[in-house]
């Protein structure tokens, strides 16, 4: 990763997790979670199994340019000597989250107090004194302070409060490559650098490498894992970690239905060590996936059944780090916000054009499934025409609504697909608001630009 390009992320990395929810200015605010409540028009119009819209797909034969520059990215964190950008960069949380606007898990102000405390306990004037080479023994929570503790804007605002901890950063796959950069003062935390996103992690969850560990690892050929949840397991039956879709490892042996394949476990010291774990064949695959029907099906509905997790809390998804895992498998690269997501292959602007412009732009000059749709704070995938409507898969916390001059939300929080007047129905949609009228870009990942 170019150093300028680091930076970016790190200066705009409050949108890390993905689907940031624009301010409103609304005293009060709306959100209809009512069970009864008839479901969004949509989600009866379309159906949520990605089959249907597999007709519209450019299927893949061969694998695309794209896809040979994955590994570079993935293992970027072990070339690092040191840290790959000044301290000041990683400071920003303290200039973003600050006590006169931040809240706690009591839903109370935040003192100076807590912010200084979170500052000391960071103990920042080690930053890149450590300088190791690491591995996650699990799936980790990012943290952009070193606590547990969640930091929430006003918790009357809609699009505001829970779920939308401003501490949590991203979430972390079990056994990926990660570079350390120093401990906090209590040694309980490590702040970390990922190859999409830097911030804390609990120490307890890594373990360091070596040189040699990280080059037999890089070199071997990996199987990336296609299922969800499923309970990876050593050779005598003990727990490692649950699979999850975005995961590789390497390869050492095949059996009739299953892979041999390492893992990295630790010791009580937190020193690495290899682990020979049995995977079934129907939970990963050799190689990277080819972009065809049959993968691309398979893979797309798993994140159908992801849950809105803002910046992988609670170990669900948000809208970017859905795409993210979605095309993880087949070797595609993305970063880990939705700006960042939406500069990647052949950029295409919709800014200044009507609606009925926008649909035909993207119907004219979208590839499905192979294109991105950007509006500021969140991304969803081009599906096709279905029924002559766009389509769209995303992972949405919910529908924008205004009401007596009110802003609120219709809770959706899952992955779905819709059209792009996603609760339009609604007599209290927000057309302002809504996800075709702020649409700003679209850009199709596998036309590469670089």
């Amino acid at each position: 990763m170019k150093l300028s390009n680091f930076v970016v992320i790190c200066l705009s990395v409050f949108y890390l997790s993905g689907c940031a929810n624009n301010k409103v200015k609304s005293e009060f605010s709306l959100f209809e979670v009512d069970a009864h409540q008839p479901e969004l028009q949509d989600l009866n119009d379309f159906p949520q199994t990605s089959s249907p819209y597999l007709s519209n797909l450019n299927i893949r034969s061969q694998y695309l340019s794209v896809q040979d520059k994955y590994d570079k990215k993935y293992f970027e964190p072990w070339t690092y000597a040191k840290p790959p950008v000044d301290k000041i960069f990683i400071l920003w949380p303290y200039s973003s989250y600050t006590y006169d606007k931040s809240f706690g898990e009591n839903l109370r102000p935040l003192s100076a107090e807590w912010f200084t405390s979170m500052k000391d306990k960071g103990n920042y004037e080690a930053y890149g004194s450590l300088n190791k080479k690491a591995i996650s023994l699990r799936y980790l929570n990012l943290r952009n302070f070193p606590t547990k503790k969640p930091v929430f804007k006003n918790p009357n605002i809609a699009g505001e409060g829970f779920p939308f901890d401003y501490v949590q950063n991203s979430g972390i796959h079990a056994n990926e490559p990660l570079f350390i950069s120093h401990l906090s003062a209590d040694g309980k935390w490590a702040y970390i650098f990922t190859a999409y996103a830097t911030g804390w992690v609990e120490k307890n969850g890594l373990s360091f490498i070596n040189n040699n560990m990280a080059k037999h690892w890089k070199k071997e050929r990996h199987i990336e894992i296609v299922d969800e949840y499923y309970a990876i397991k050593d050779l005598k039956g003990n727990f490692v970690f649950n699979s999850r879709v975005g995961m590789r490892l390497p390869l050492i042996a095949l059996e009739h239905e299953f892979y041999i394949a390492l893992a990295i476990t630790s010791d009580s010291n937190n020193t690495a060590r290899y682990t020979r774990v049995k995977i079934p064949k129907t939970v990963a695959q050799e190689g990277k996936l080819l972009f065809n029907d049959k993968n691309l099906k398979h893979i797309t509905n798993l994140m159908l059944t992801s849950h809105y997790g803002w910046g992988g809390l609670f170990a669900e998804r948000d809208c970017s780090s859905m795409l993210r895992d979605l095309y993880a498998p087949f070797g595609i690269w993305l970063p880990r916000n939705s700006s960042q997501q939406a500069k990647i292959g052949k950029v295409i602007s919709l800014k200044d054009l009507r609606p009925e412009e926008k649909k035909e732009r993207i119907l004219t000059e979208g590839i499905p499934f192979e294109t991105l749709l950007y509006k500021k704070g969140h991304i969803l995938l081009y599906l096709g025409e279905y029924n002559g409507k766009i389509s769209v898969l995303h992972n949405i916390w919910g529908v924008k609504t205004i009401k007596n001059g009110v802003e609120g939300r219709k809770i959706i929080g899952r992955a779905v697909i819709s059209s792009l007047d996603f609760g339009k129905e609604r007599n209290d949609y927000n057309p302002k608001k809504g996800i075709l009228a702020t649409l700003d870009s679209m850009n199709i990942i596998t036309q590469d630009m670089d």
